[in-house]
């Protein structure tokens, strides 16, 4: 709490451009924002250039801490082996969000509390990339676990876009984070058209390019042989999803589908790979390169994206605009609004929504501490009311 008390204080007196702007740079720092309560705030003596005011600038600061009743939820969006995914909109701020609902009994049972935390965790680190999905809060209770995220309803992927995905996933690489899960499901479209991949459950973090790590997990179609195989070459395995996402929307089916997942496994390690006549050159290229079964030798093994953005296969993409979302998506869903869930699976959205997730249980740090300090509220979701 000193050193807290400390750093405010720093940060109270070099400031100049007034209370907005030392707001922002508080709650720029989780770890300091994350340690302070409502009355430290409400006590705390607001500074205006030299000058001591007996008076703030703003009437009210509000951290409130998100609960279950303050959700309305409208629709399942999904259904996964951990819980439920749900249309749900803010009853204060209107705001529309994805709200990822983990049973606790069920993490519990399977043993997945680190990849809930990793998931956690990788969504923390403030990812500032237009292709990756956003955290705005997330809370427990005794029994469940939520995720407020941005909510995509442009529905799973239907015009591929390989670059922003690349793109997600080298700004990925860059921070030491291994995806490990890509696939169409976990890349839908915005209403803008444009890729947000989401699901960081199997990320792995602290491995750096050329690493490597020994864990078995994925979904099956898309595992590469190394993983079958008891290793991965880090960042390499998931230029190898990519590869198999690209070639399911040039062929729709992942490169070495079976119904067996016994030969699925045997293709993914000794098959030829088959290409359509109607596939380009520079798409075959790119496809052999990405399906590499020599991680040491696959596209992106060794410069990670940038052996990628020098492709022929990507001459038509200029990197700068695409990640200022410039590069006009071929595809844009036709949506009438953000409760327009058209994209969505029917298996899903007919499910009657939940009147209430959570609402019984006593809102708090789960009683055997197996997800310590999972609440989180983004700091752009803190609201400042001026006078």
């Amino acid at each position: 709490y000193v050193k807290t008390l400390s750093c405010v204080s720093s940060l109270l007196e070099g400031k100049k451009g007034g209370f907005s702007n030392f707001l922002h740079k508080l709650v720029s720092d989780h770890q300091i924002f994350q340690q302070l309560t409502v009355e430290f705030f409400l006590e705390l003596p607001i500074a205006n250039g030299n000058h001591q005011t007996s008076h703030s600038c703003c009437s009210v600061v509000m951290f409130t801490r998100v609960k279950p009743s303050d959700i309305h939820y409208l629709k399942v969006i999904s259904k996964g082996s951990f819980g439920t995914v749900v249309l749900a909109r803010h009853r204060q701020s209107g705001s529309m969000y994805a709200v990822k609902v983990l049973q606790e009994q069920v993490i519990l049972r399977k043993k997945e509390q680190r990849h809930v935390m990793v998931e956690r965790s990788v969504l923390l680190k403030g990812l500032q990339h237009p292709f990756l999905v956003g955290l705005h809060f997330s809370f427990q209770t005794s029994h469940t676990l939520f995720f407020e995220l941005d909510y995509i309803n442009g529905g799973e992927l239907a015009t591929f876009y390989s670059a922003e995905m690349a793109s997600a996933l080298g700004y990925l690489h860059s921070l030491n984070i291994v995806y490990r899960d890509l696939k169409s499901e976990n890349s839908p479209l915005d209403s803008g058209g444009h890729v947000v991949l989401t699901d960081f459950v199997l990320c792995k973090e602290g491995m750096s390019v050329g690493g490597t790590m020994q864990t078995f997990c994925g979904t099956p179609e898309y595992l590469a042989p190394e993983v079958l195989l008891g290793y991965t070459c880090c960042g390499a395995v998931d230029w190898w999803g990519l590869g198999s996402v690209l070639y399911e929307m040039l062929h729709g089916l992942p490169p070495f589908y079976s119904r067996s997942k016994a030969e699925m496994f045997e293709n993914i390690l000794h098959a030829p790979l088959q290409l359509h006549r109607s596939v380009s050159q520079s798409a075959w290229t790119l496809l052999q390169n990405l399906l590499e079964r020599d991680c040491t030798k696959r596209l992106g093994g060794e410069y990670d994206l940038a052996e990628l953005q020098g492709h022929t296969f990507f001459l038509s993409i200029n990197w700068d605009d695409l990640l200022a979302r410039k590069v006009p998506p071929p595809f844009i869903p036709n949506l009438s609004g953000p409760c327009d869930m058209r994209y969505f699976d029917p298996e899903f959205t007919l499910l009657p929504a939940p009147a209430s997730l959570g609402l019984s249980d006593m809102l708090g740090d789960v009683a055997n501490g197996a997800f310590p300090g999972f609440s989180y509220m983004s700091p752009a979701e803190v609201r400042v009311t001026e006078p």
